[in-house]
């Protein structure tokens, strides 16, 4: 079995990395689970994940005619597998995009779930293909009409290319009103449900600067609490691995939105 669920926002600021490993840390503890920094441009989940001196990451695979095994970019942290990519502007500009997918692919055949963190934004080639090859995307908003109106624009761009809607995340929710005002608002258009509420938490910005996902970081802090019960939210579909990591061989990636 695998699914592949891309972590996406339609801008940056929301938290999508700590949702990404949040989850990841709470899904591991059902599944077998990868996570893979696929912003490489703006790559920033090896510092959260406390990865940010390890010697091979995403970028050594994509580049033209690598040799470098796809094991050694792969390191087992927090009962979970984290492919990070790296912040290299040099690395970056010789990266080839679209290696990631036979990358993505050959993961796929080794684990139950993966989750992609995905750039903010959809200005590039890189930038959708997470969003393009995934089976589904998990939306992280912040509890306003601006926020929620970038994040349908992912939504439509994924849906217009076979990518479900697992559901919506609202983070960093200062107060509970926000999100009941405006929530019901963001249920008529958004294709998944509402699958929690996170509230704004120092813990999350301690384990930020800590280099430690939240749920390691604090566990029973009230955001690692929701992270962690969201990710009871999300059910995990079945499917052959050697047929999906096909697909995301063979996709056909549009060069932008």
């Amino acid at each position: 079995m695998v699914e592949a669920l891309a972590v996406a926002s339609g801008k940056g600021g929301t938290g999508k990395t700590t949702a990404t490993l949040a989850l990841g840390m709470s899904l591991a503890e059902r599944y077998d689970v990868t996570v893979i920094d696929t912003d490489t441009g703006m790559a920033n989940l090896l510092f959260h994940a406390g990865l940010a001196d390890v010697p091979v990451t995403l970028h050594d695979l994509l580049q033209e005619d690598s040799t470098v095994p796809l094991s050694e970019a792969v390191y087992h942290r927090y009962g979970m597998d984290i492919v990070p990519c790296g912040t290299s502007l040099d690395a970056f500009s010789d990266a080839d995009p679209a290696r990631l997918q036979a990358v993505i692919a050959d993961l796929a055949a080794q684990t139950d779930v993966l989750l992609l963190d995905s750039p903010a934004t959809l200005g590039s080639r890189d930038a959708v293909l997470p969003i393009v090859i995934a089976d589904r995307i998990v939306l992280v908003v912040q509890p306003t009409i601006p926020a929620i109106t970038d994040g349908l624009k992912v939504q439509e761009y994924a849906t217009a290319y076979g990518t479900d809607v697992a559901g919506l995340v609202f983070n960093k929710v200062h107060e509970p009103a926000e999100v009941s005002r405006i929530s019901e608002r963001a249920g008529d258009y958004v294709e998944g449900p509402v699958l929690g509420t996170v509230p704004m938490d120092d813990a999350a910005r301690e384990a930020r600067k800590a280099g430690t996902p939240l749920v390691a970081h604090a566990p029973d802090s009230p955001a690692g609490q929701a992270f962690s019960s969201i990710a009871d939210e999300l059910s995990v579909a079945t499917a052959a691995p050697d047929r999906v990591a096909d697909r995301f061989r063979n996709a056909v990636i549009p060069d932008g939105p």
